[in-house]
């Protein structure tokens, strides 16, 4: 209310003027301006990456204020590798320039999401006793079973589940692709190199270990 009846005020500015009333003097509320200030201020600067699955795997520094990354800006150290070819700064995308509106984006998926018609069919029969896999060839070997959740694919109808739950779900599909197909009718994707080795060897380890396409 105090801000609203500060603004009547503007309705009737009082004016001081200097240099031969080049230039004016307002009182005015500016606590705007700090709202503008608070957004580029910082804890401390740290060097990172983005796990965005991207080849560049450029480097960025990272401003972090209370805990949360406020902003990013590109790294302009990058070693020259040749004299007769131009400096690499700046990298990094548009993309990376943005990642944290991502990062703490409401749309972010954080869990497991599976089709809830799948979900209910998968519980059910595991509520019957049968185990994992038995459970999932249930499921397949029932053509109304199968066509109740195929048939709404593209429709959403995505419900959370728990990582337990969606690993054994993929674990026994796998299993029973591989015992009634053969483990060449299982693809998989694994990250690319550039973005970590680690995540990329150990999916391309598993998919070569059961003899699935990669």
């Amino acid at each position: 209310m105090s801000h609203f009846l500060d603004r009547l005020n503007f309705f009737d500015k009082v004016k001081d003027t200097f240099s031969d009333d080049h230039g004016i003097v307002t009182n005015e509320d500016r606590q705007w301006e700090e709202g503008y200030r608070n957004r580029w201020r910082h804890d401390k600067i740290v060097r990172s990456t983005h796990g965005v699955n991207c080849t560049g795997g450029c480097s960025w520094k990272i401003f972090v204020k209370g805990g949360l990354v406020a902003f990013e800006m590109q790294q302009t150290d990058y070693p020259r590798t040749r004299d007769d070819l131009p400096n690499h700064e700046p990298r990094g995308c548009q993309r990376g320039a943005s990642f944290s509106w991502y990062l703490y984006s409401p749309h972010r998926i954080k869990h497991p999401l599976i089709r809830g018609r799948l979900l209910e069919l998968y519980r059910a029969e595991r509520r019957a006793g049968k185990d994992a896999v038995a459970a999932w060839a249930a499921i397949q070997a029932d053509e109304n079973k199968r066509k109740k959740y195929t048939s709404v694919r593209g429709l959403g109808g995505f419900v959370r589940a728990t990582w337990d739950e969606v690993t054994e779900i993929t674990a026994a599909a796998n299993v029973y692709t591989i015992d009634k197909w053969g483990p060449d009718r299982i693809y998989g994707f694994s990250p690319i190199p550039a973005m970590s080795m680690i995540s990329y060897a150990a999916g391309s380890r598993y998919l070569s270990l059961i003899g699935a396409a990669v």
